[in-house]
This record gives structure tokens, C-alpha cells and sequence, in this order.
């Protein structure tokens, strides 16, 4: 019999009153508004579309309340972007640090003692 190697998988999302704000796409969504400080270059660099990228952060922005992202318009000569408030921030920070600590604690190779 071949022996199969199995594997832990698992997703994380970010909750608000039991809505889902924030998953593994929605960080890289804010992660690319940060870098790229617009929502339109986030969106070709991601390969997603400017609108489903607005839909995602106005759903956010809904659930939490307050805004994750502040963009400018542009004018004639242009100027236009994007930044993420504090709160938007907050929650890429907290997103990354949760997914940090669960990857470390399933990739642990120490086994406790018995």
C-alpha cells in the first residue's frame, strides 16, 4: 500500500459580529492598496478587476464601520491614489500576525513531551 502524506490545511478570516471582513484575499487586496498606493494598480497587480477590489474594501469598510482605505481623486494633472487609514492597518497587521502564529504553531516539529 502506498503511503499517502497528509496534510493540515486551514483558512483564517477576520471577523466583525459574526461577518467575514477579512480573509487570505483581502489582505493581499490592502497589502497591494499599501505598496502600490492605488486602487486601480492594486487591482492590475493582483489580476483582479478595480471593481470587485472597491466591492471588497466598501464591504469591509461596511462591516467595520469606518473606512479601511482612503483614496484621493486625481485631477488634470493627475495625483490620484490610495492609502490605508489606521484602521486598515490595524487589521492587515492583525491578519498577518494571526496567520503568522497559526503557520508557526503547525509547522512545529518539537512534539510535546508524554
Amino acid at each position: 500500500m502506498k503511503t499517502q502524506k497528509i496534510t493540515v490545511a486551514y483558512k483564517i478570516w477576520l471577523e466583525k459580529d459574526g461577518k467575514p471582513m477579512l480573509g487570505k484575499g483581502g489582505a493581499q487586496i490592502l497589502e497591494a492598496i499599501k505598496t502600490e498606493k492605488s486602487v486601480s494598480k492594486a487591482a492590475e497587480k493582483l489580476g483582479m478587476s478595480y471593481r470587485y477590489v472597491w466591492n471588497y474594501v466598501d464591504r469591509m469598510n461596511t462591516i467595520l464601520g469606518e473606512p479601511v482605505v482612503k483614496a484621493y481623486r486625481g485631477g488634470k494633472q493627475g495625483g490620484g491614489g490610495a492609502n490605508l487609514t489606521m484602521q486598515g492597518e490595524q487589521l492587515l497587521k492583525k491578519f498577518k500576525q494571526t496567520e503568522k502564529r497559526i503557520k508557526e504553531t503547525l509547522t512545529n516539529k518539537q512534539r510535546p513531551k508524554a
